[in-house]
């Protein structure tokens, strides 16, 4: 057995992931206008996404069609021996078949290209060779290729299959933008475990009362309290419509500057157009609208716009929906 000292396979594996993210980045960099038709052709297909490879690409293959059928696309693994066994039964003409192979000469392939061809399938490949047989018989063709394996042997599958897996990755993420899939539809796939109960979770169930509520022609002397009391959000509310919120942030940037703070005029300082939620948006989408835009809670608006209460992120984060 070959001795290798520890820090040498520190920076053996920092060379695997190093070469795995170059080939990344190379492949990315040669994504052209072909991607795009392979979007367009899965997007039209009235059937299921058929995913096809053998060996390593075989795994791959497996990945990438439960990726799509997770995000909206419907597809399934088909074996190419088993396809010419029996298991073409579950092609129908109305399908898309995405094959993956580095070399895009592997044999055991080209019996499923040619039931595929015979039943009219658009082929999408998947290959590090684009002059490939298997490339000059599909519709579209994905450039996995890499310069070299990760493998020292320059043997082993694995800065190619990183990189078929990256770009069936890519295919789900652009279907999915495509068909408009949303966290709801995400959700009613996962309805188990601590995901689907994250995604489902909607800001009506975690929402607080419209405390914290000051007058707009209040001072700053009366938010004080309020931002005590609730949480760092004081609303400014005038019959039941929101008019502005005042942050912690805003009232200590406030005492830096003005040595009167207290007595400066609430609506000299709220935000008048602030980030807001509504009862039935899923929480996920309620703490996405927070991280973007750097606040810790939400006034929440019922459908006539009027203040119906507030949420904030540390109940969010109670819920799971973090």
């Amino acid at each position: 057995m070959a001795t290798t000292n520890r820090a040498s396979l520190v920076d053996l594996g920092r060379r695997v992931l190093q070469m795995e993210a170059d080939a990344l980045g190379d492949v990315a960099a040669r994504l052209d206008e072909a991607f795009t038709r392979a979007v367009d052709i899965c997007a039209r297909a009235r059937g299921r996404i058929i995913v096809s490879g053998i060996g390593k690409s075989g795994l791959i293959a497996r990945k990438v069609a439960a990726t799509l059928t997770s995000t909206g696309t419907p597809a399934t693994y088909l074996h190419p021996v088993d396809s010419q066994h029996g298991d073409l039964g579950i092609v129908g003409q109305e399908d898309v078949a995405i094959l993956v192979s580095k070399s895009g000469e592997t044999q055991e392939l080209f019996g499923l290209v040619n039931s595929l061809q015979r039943m009219r399938v658009p082929i999408i490949s998947i290959t590090g060779q684009p002059q490939s047989t298997l490339a000059k018989l599909a519709e579209e063709v994905l450039d996995a290729g890499v310069v070299e394996e990760a493998c020292p042997l320059d043997l082993a599958p694995t800065t190619s299959t990183t990189v078929a897996l990256a770009i069936g990755d890519a295919l789900a993420v652009a279907l999915l933008e495509v068909k408009g899939f949303r966290h709801e539809d995400f959700a009613a796939l996962h309805p188990g475990g601590a995901l689907g109960r994250r995604l489902l979770v909607r800001v009506r169930e975690l929402m607080q009362p419209p405390d914290g509520v000051v007058r707009a022609d209040g001072t700053m002397r009366e938010v004080v309290i309020a931002l005590a009391q609730y949480r760092g959000l004081a609303m400014v509310v005038t019959d039941g419509a929101l008019l502005g919120v005042i942050t912690t942030g805003d009232f200590a940037r406030l005492a830096e500057r003005e040595p009167d703070f207290l007595d400066v005029p609430v609506d000299q300082v709220m935000t008048k157009e602030p980030k807001v939620a509504h009862p039935e948006d899923l929480a996920a989408a309620a703490v996405g609208t927070m991280e973007r835009n750097g606040v810790i809670a939400l006034p929440v608006l019922d459908e006539h716009e009027r203040v119906v209460g507030v949420v904030h992120l540390h109940d969010l984060m109670r819920a799971g929906a973090v």
